[in-house]
């Protein structure tokens, strides 16, 4: 129970970190990289996504200490599927996706997109370890995205020293 409310007291705050567009510019000599060199529409979408899938995420602790296990079953079937990526990209912004994203972000994005077909299975199940462990897992795995691919909107999460190795 200590490791689900660390995890809700984590996804609680994740809402004090913006999606909005980085206000700092980064400078002249950085060259953009992975999402930072998507084209603007495409960052859009990126962006709106992130925010449906936070609100998703978000309406997973309630539903979970009151054990309506059909609500995490709903949202968790929905982020297994995109909210929106899946239903808005032309097909070439799937080839630019490919193109720009490099392998690894591809890989994270699959792997969180099947812990949620997890977590849908085991609210189907009515099993709450389960959806307590395959949550965690999903947390884990945005913060762990957003470690790579994201330190320019969450700076907190960059490891420290260019040299340092991280799991």
């Amino acid at each position: 129970m200590k490791t689900f409310i660390s995890i809700a007291l984590l996804a609680i705050l994740l809402p004090t970190m913006s999606y909005a567009e980085d206000v700092h510019k980064h400078e002249e000599h950085e060259k953009a990289s992975g999402v930072e060199a998507l084209s603007p529409d495409l960052r859009k979408l990126l962006s709106e996504e992130m925010k449906a899938l936070q609100g998703g995420m978000m309406s997973i602790i309630p539903a979970y200490i009151s054990g309506n296990w059909s609500e995490i079953e709903t949202t968790a079937q929905k982020i297994k599927n995109s909210y929106i990526l899946k239903q808005s990209l032309t097909e070439s912004q799937v080839k630019e996706l490919h193109s720009v994203l490099p392998p690894e972000f591809i890989e994270k994005d699959q792997r969180f997109h099947y812990l949620a077909g997890m977590l849908e299975h085991a609210a189907q199940s009515k099993k709450p370890e389960l959806i307590n462990f395959y949550f965690s897992e999903m947390n884990e795995s945005c913060a762990s995205c957003h470690a790579v691919f994201a330190t320019h909107k969450f700076p907190a999460l960059k490891p420290e020293g260019k040299d340092r190795h991280a799991h």
